[in-house]
């Protein structure tokens, strides 16, 4: 093997990923059986509210968990997660109220919201070769393409053979075998922080650090784009193909693959394309690709072209997607990573959040041709915010200024100063003259605002 696959410890981190992946892939259709069985009619209530407490557990949750992970060894976390779901989705087929189907969901989930942003942040740590973390970004999106394709033709082959809630005992096991390949290996340890943050600068130190850096600014406008794209995707799909076409839901799934399809093309070339093309120019084709695609669905439903529109749809959102984590991953410290993966994954899905009901209320209350020029509105308008919030050229290394200061910091603090063998981390208060200098430029302690 070559590459990202070369590193074992990669190979079954990603096969752990790609295992928690399809349980939650398989969780999810089970639910909505589950939610059929006692609900009815209102199953589909039922799952929109689910859906929604999904959004909010990883809005809210993210920055929590990453907080407290900063203070747990991440092999122990991840696994402690892994068993926690497992158990969580064992409880499921014993459910007989739907209140108790929320409380379970809302709990997944929030296991769900720190499991993802702290795998993501170990993948740097493992690959340090910038083109190796590249393909293990492409590989990643892949696995969620995967997931959303082969999620339910598995579970539809199950269900040939079993009943609904022996799906749950299946996807139980792919937590657990999950938590097994994460036992197997030795992550890196994190690195110790320069002094020891209280609880609430830990909580809002990724948010804080995300914000204040424009070319991150600039992909949060990004993902509005794909949080209204896929939100059109996700729940206009069979109101249009069935609703107004009139076909059946062999269709419906064939425009599911076409999205995933131009998904999975561009995730494939990603590596290749970010050798020749800077990543700014690459995420912002991405969301003029989205515009033209969601402009393409409101001139009205027509089979050929709508599987060719959903594909683009597929190539846009992919292309802003998987090059996410190469920038997150250049705009802080390695200590500071989970926290900025955290922030990513909570403000990222507020879009889903909002983009989600707004995308099935806006369809029947206007029409869905409407609605698609409505977001292919907002698409062009986050895409064009996101030109002018990221700075052309965007270099790393920036030549920038610091006035007198005094400040302390821990005597290990190794960004900026030199730790003194066998001396302890104690507060070392001391001063600095005024001066001018240039390195790789990111927000941090010392580096509060970015240079104008």
């Amino acid at each position: 093997m070559t590459g990202a696959f070369a590193n074992p410890v990669y190979r079954r981190l990603f096969l752990a990923q790609v295992l928690s992946l399809l349980g939650s892939g398989l969780t999810s259709m089970a639910l909505g059986l589950l939610a059929f069985e006692l609900a009815g009619d209102n199953a589909g209530a039922v799952l929109g509210t689910a859906l929604t407490l999904k959004m909010v557990a990883y809005v809210g949750l993210a920055p929590v968990a990453a907080a407290l992970a900063a203070k747990v060894p991440r092999r122990s976390f991840l696994i402690g997660l892994a068993l926690a779901r497992a158990t969580l989705v064992l409880l499921l087929p014993f459910v007989s109220q739907i209140w108790q189907i929320y409380v379970l969901v809302f709990a997944f989930q929030a296991m769900s919201a720190a499991f993802t942003p702290t795998c993501q942040a170990l993948i740097p740590d493992i690959l340090t070769k910038e083109k190796d973390y590249t393909q293990a970004l492409s590989y990643s999106r892949l696995a969620y393409d995967l997931e959303s394709l082969l999620s339910p033709l598995l579970a539809g082959l199950l269900l040939m053979i079993i009943s609904f809630h022996f799906l749950f005992a299946g996807t139980a096991l792919g937590f657990l075998a999950s938590a097994a390949l994460v036992a197997s290996v030795t992550l890196p340890a994190q690195r110790p922080e320069a002094m020891p943050l209280p609880f609430k600068k830990r909580l809002t130190r990724g948010a804080w650090i995300y914000l204040s850096t424009p070319r991150l600014r600039g992909l949060l406008a990004l993902y509005a784009a794909v949080a209204g794209a896929t939100a059109m995707v996700i729940v206009n799909t069979v109101p249009r193909v069935k609703g107004i076409l009139g076909l059946d839901d062999a269709v419906v799934a064939l425009h599911f693959a076409a999205y995933g399809i131009g998904s999975m093309a561009v995730a494939l070339a990603m590596p290749a394309v970010l050798q020749r093309f800077a990543t700014r120019a690459v995420m912002l084709t991405g969301g003029g690709v989205l515009t033209v695609g969601l402009v393409a669905a409101a001139l009205g439903p027509q089979l050929i072209v709508g599987l060719a529109v959903w594909a683009v749809l597929g190539i846009g959102a992919s292309t802003i997607q998987t090059p996410s984590g190469l920038l997150i991953t250049q705009s802080c410290h390695k200590a500071d990573r989970s926290s900025v993966f955290a922030a990513q994954f909570a403000l990222s899905h507020a879009g889903w959040l909002v983009a989600y009901p707004v995308a099935g209320y806006l369809g029947v209350w206007i029409g869905l041709d409407q609605t698609f020029a409505v977001f292919a509105m907002l698409a062009g308008l986050a895409t064009a915010g996101a030109t002018t919030i990221w700075p052309v050229g965007d270099p790393r290394e920036i030549e920038h200024e610091h006035p007198e200061m005094e400040h302390e910091h821990a005597n290990r603090d190794a960004d900026h100063h030199d730790p003194v063998e066998g001396e302890t981390a104690k507060p070392v208060r001391h001063r600095h003259g005024p001066q001018r200098h240039s390195h790789v430029f990111v927000i941090d302690d010392h580096h509060p605002v970015w240079p104008s």
